[in-house]
């Protein structure tokens, strides 16, 4: 146990080093999570002269709760796996004792850290500029919504490492994650949230993947309406399959895989 430990603090502080070397691309990386914040004006606006069944503030809260949720949950494996296939830096990884995916998770959570006082600046900012948003959640809703988050982004990790897969037979797996990423962003609550789906709509979604990567989450943490037990076993479900999956295609791929240096 202590060796393991040891192999993961080693790793996590070798990543660490590499992400904080790149502080302005962290910052640009934030950025680009501001999205939530430009559609929370939007619909700041829509909700004074529609009948949503949210306020204003509701939605000031929940894109607030969208942007943080995407601090967490960014992932960009595919990008990185792909590379390694196909200029054939794989073949190092599985030379050494670890699976190749534990490189690629300690440089997710070290990224985590890296980025985090830039994030907590931006909400601090946001809560100058909007401070009726204010609110403290309850102790009991915080746990959940860290629960919700951190199983966002295994999901969310899970699924990209599983589409990056196809690189074993594919030159260019990122194209699926482009077109997953299309749905991703109508239907996780990026958008809009799912409380304003027409009510069929948001019982289809509310069986996919999609909707506890964001918006399950967010709604946790700001006291919105939802099924907390079925929100945490839907996801578990689509873990459990998208772990399957993965192995699968890992074992298939190892056979198939001719990357330089293999």
């Amino acid at each position: 146990m202590k060796k393991i430990i040891r192999k993961v603090k080693t790793l996590i502080e070798v990543y660490y080093a590499y992400m904080v070397e790149y502080r302005a691309e962290l910052i640009l990386w934030v950025l680009a999570g501001c999205l939530p914040i430009i559609l929370m004006g939007i619909w700041m606006q829509a909700a004074q002269g529609g009948q949503f069944g949210l306020k204003p503030v509701d939605f000031i809260r929940y894109f607030l709760a969208v942007f943080i949720v995407r601090q967490f949950n960014t992932v960009w494996v595919i990008w990185d796996f792909e590379r390694e296939v196909v200029e054939g830096k794989l073949s190092f990884r599985l030379l050494q004792p670890i699976d190749p995916i534990w490189h690629h998770i300690a440089s997710h959570f070290s990224e985590r850290f890296a980025r985090l006082p830039f994030s907590l600046a931006l909400v601090g900012l946001f809560f100058l500029l909007y401070p009726q948003s204010f609110w403290i959640p309850s102790l009991s809703r915080l746990l959940l919504f860290v629960l919700a988050l951190a199983l966002s982004f295994s999901l969310r990790f899970l699924v990209q490492y599983t589409f990056a897969m196809f690189a074993f037979w594919v030159e260019r797996a990122t194209a699926i994650e482009q077109f997953w990423s299309l749905l991703y962003l109508f239907l996780s609550g990026i958008i809009a949230p799912l409380e304003l789906f027409p009510s069929e709509v948001r019982e289809i979604v509310l069986w996919t993947p999609f909707p506890y990567l964001i918006h399950f989450p967010a709604a946790l943490l700001i006291g919105l309406p939802v099924d907390a037990v079925r929100g945490f076993l839907t996801t578990l479900g689509w873990l459990i399959i998208f772990c399957v999956w993965n192995r699968w295609l890992w074992r298939r791929g190892l056979k198939h895989y001719s990357g330089m240096g293999a």
